[in-house]
């Protein structure tokens, strides 16, 4: 009798993507030029029976976050391999937009999810500078070129932009998760506020599917020989070799500030 070949006898492999922190244009965090080789990478290395998505992230940007997303869910259809979001501490805003990106959702007992909302946060400085003497010389072509400027005191045409801004953006997160999410959500629940869930409350209101841990559930799934091969960001010389720059100083702070506003 022809013995098996050892290469038609693979153990099951799921491809691990770890997404986390804050979702930022620029060389810290989470963006779509950072994350786009690895996110290809677990798609087409190795023939993966699915992708899993490690999620541990308080948002940040709209863009970003879709742009992401969008990535994922065309890989997954072209290649034909389901994806289940883990989320650990946060999928939250952004972060919840990535996790729909999955077929499915899996939450800890803690974990915090939902979100789905826009939020703007700035400064009024223009008594500051008075204060010192500091005069704000502002010359613009175009009458909104100045809009929101920190400087200045705030207009009422400006917040009514903004809150205009932020309502087709909230609405394009709204599309987002009734698509993927279907029929799941619970239609009783006012789930598009901006508040956000734990754990097995998440699950009863439709925003995840299932209470549980990414080995366990592979493993229930695949068998208990499933393989995992984790694709992370490479990060670049710099951060390798332990050197911060000011402004990943100052991006720190904002991360923090943003995982504070989850108890995090």
């Amino acid at each position: 009798m022809m013995r098996a070949l050892p290469f038609l006898n693979r153990n099951p492999l799921v491809s691990v993507i770890r997404l986390d922190g804050l979702i930022v244009a620029g060389q810290r965090g989470l963006n779509n030029a950072g994350t786009g080789a690895m996110i290809e990478r677990a798609f087409t290395r190795g023939k993966p029976k699915a992708v899993a998505l490690v999620i541990n992230s308080p948002g940040g940007s709209p863009s970003q976050s879709s742009l992401i997303a969008a990535r994922i869910r065309r890989l997954s259809e072209e290649k034909n391999i389901p994806v289940t979001a883990f989320v650990e501490d946060a999928a939250a805003s952004g972060g919840y937009w990535l996790a729909c990106a999955a077929d499915d959702i899996i939450v800890d007992e803690n974990s915090i999810v939902g979100s789905i909302g826009v939020i703007s946060a700035s400064f009024g400085l223009q008594e500051f500078i008075a204060r010192f003497g500091v005069e704000r010389r502002v010359h613009t072509a175009g009458e909104s070129k100045s809009f929101l400027d920190p400087f200045q005191p705030e207009k009422a045409e400006d917040v009514a932009r903004l809150k205009d801004l932020q309502e087709q953006i909230h609405g394009n997160f709204i599309a987002h998760v009734q698509t993927r999410r279907g029929d799941k959500l619970d239609k009783e629940t006012r789930l598009f506020t901006g508040d956000v869930w734990v754990g097995r409350k998440a699950v009863e209101v439709g925003l995840a599917d299932e209470v549980g841990h990414l080995v366990p559930v592979m493993k229930r799934r695949y068998g208990d020989k499933t393989k995992f091969a984790v694709h992370g960001p490479r990060r670049s010389l710099l951060r390798r070799l332990g050197i911060s720059a000011g402004a990943e100083v100052v991006a720190g702070l904002e991360e923090r500030a943003l995982w504070a506003r989850y108890g995090l």
